[in-house]
């Protein structure tokens, strides 16, 4: 009986520890979720912050019974990080060798077909027993480039709320110098 390379044979399964692999693409996995993890210490920092400016119109508001603000975001949903797609990606590299990489966020659905072949910049993640990260794909079949975007802590918190951090720390530097003047 012949035996058939399906390209899958878990036993053989390297994670490459190069920072560029060059392969062809044999297949991208069923994807999962993974949490973006959210330091205490930096959530608090900001949420103070952003409180300290609020302060402002919260006292406009009382005096003068205006509506009320929008809606805000509890503590227990800004402390749970956002979540992103891990993609398990497997490819068969320059010697032969089939090797397993992650790819953390989103690309377009087109972008990657098995058989393209294609050159991986890699990084190191910081749990040695998971395979290394996707920074950039230079899919050398259609001469793409590709820099897979993953959420972060800045774009979980959003614009509004990191203004009014900004600003409120403006307000406490303010205070701060005038008080340190008189």
């Amino acid at each position: 009986m012949v035996e058939m390379d399906s390209g899958l044979d878990t036993r053989r399964i390297v994670h490459p520890m190069e920072r560029i692999v060059t392969g062809r693409l044999i297949r991208l996995l069923d994807g999962y979720t993974r949490e973006v993890r959210i330091g205490q210490p930096v959530l608090v920092a900001v949420l103070a912050a952003a409180a300290f400016a609020r302060l402002p119109a919260l006292l406009l508001r009382s005096l003068f019974s205006f509506g009320g603000g929008g809606t805000r975001r509890r503590w227990k949903e800004l402390k749970q990080g956002p979540e992103y797609l891990v993609t398990p990606v497997r490819l068969r590299n320059a010697a032969g060798q089939l090797c397993e990489v992650e790819l953390h966020g989103h690309l377009p659905q087109s972008a990657l077909h098995p058989a393209d072949q294609v050159q991986l910049t890699l990084r190191p993640q910081r749990d040695p027993e998971l395979p290394p990260r996707i920074e950039r794909i230079v899919n050398l079949t259609t001469g793409q480039l590709l820099t897979p975007r993953t959420a972060t802590l800045w774009s979980h918190l959003g614009p509004p709320l990191l203004l009014q951090a900004f600003l409120g720390t403006l307000l406490l530097a303010g205070v701060a110098a005038c008080s340190a003047l008189t």
